[in-house]
């Protein structure tokens, strides 16, 4: 039997890393974005659409078994552009998985959300739970908590099976030595999403952070493991070529709050950190 899984946001960063990871033999993608989508060999169904649209996307989610909604605004912005994009525009998409009895949801949030927690406020084992408390550290992070909030929402009233991805920094290698702690690979990107999707019942609801197996993080990947995420990466493989490296300091305070220099921006700025 086909499986069908919608992708919000496909034009975008992560949706354009993600898709070919997540394309596979039985599986037909189906990715939505405002901007135009590339065709390519692998079948997948392009619609050119706003999930913010009531009537394109209840007819994207038609006949899904999953949905994957990365789209939104993808840092730092006016309030009112994050809460119409990220915040109203995740409800349109939660109200079409209800009405079109779509069991299954992974919601791209974001490290930001809980950026203000600290590595004095790890656990007995040296890591922060995943399920941490919102710390917001921009709107950017509010609208993300925010996206959570739905999500359990959601889940709580409807039996929505819900993942939230607290994503770090998802890039193809570190920038920067905030990196080592909060980097997640492409593939083990697509590793967090797959254990989502194939997460077995009863549904649940579970926020989750997107970090690979860094050797110096300090958050937790044992709610990830609970699913079946293991990741395969580790960022420490280009620590020695990172600018800074020598004078590596985690009492710095970019180095040691989960938002990095997030943390101490203007709210509002479009002019932001690498993290």
């Amino acid at each position: 039997m086909t499986e069908r899984i919608l992708i919000t946001g496909a034009a975008g960063r992560v949706g354009g890393a993600l898709r070919p990871l997540l394309a596979r033999p039985g599986r037909v993608l189906r990715l939505l974005d405002v901007m135009p989508v590339t065709p390519g060999d692998d079948g997948a169904e392009i619609v050119t659409a706003s999930f913010a649209d009531p009537a394109a996307i209840d007819e994207a989610c038609e006949g899904v078994d999953a949905v994957v909604h990365l789209g939104g605004n993808p840092g730092e912005g006016s309030w009112s552009e994050l809460a119409e994009v990220n915040v109203e525009g995740t409800r349109s998409v939660l109200e079409a998985v209800v009405r079109q009895g779509v069991p299954r949801v992974v919601l791209a949030s974001s490290i930001h959300a809980a950026g203000f927690w600290t590595r004095d406020d790890v656990g007995p084992d040296g890591f922060l739970p995943a399920g941490a408390a919102a710390r917001p550290d921009t709107y950017y992070g509010v609208s993300k908590a925010a996206m959570e909030a739905l999500g359990s929402l959601y889940h709580s009233r409807f039996g929505v099976d819900v993942s939230c991805l607290r994503l770090g920094a998802y890039r193809p290698e570190p920038l920067s030595i905030l990196d080592l702690a909060v980097w997640i690979s492409h593939g083990d990107g697509a590793r967090l999403v797959e254990a989502c999707l194939a997460a077995p019942p009863p549904a649940g609801f579970r926020v989750l952070w997107g970090i690979s197996a860094n050797a110096r993080r300090w958050f937790s990947l044992a709610e990830g493991a609970a699913i079946g995420y293991h990741p395969e990466d580790d960022a420490e493989r280009f620590a020695a070529g990172l600018p800074g490296i020598g004078d590596f300091d985690w009492s710095a305070l970019p180095l040691h709050r989960a938002g990095g220099g997030f943390c101490a921006m203007p709210l509002g700025s479009s002019e932001y950190p690498v993290m």
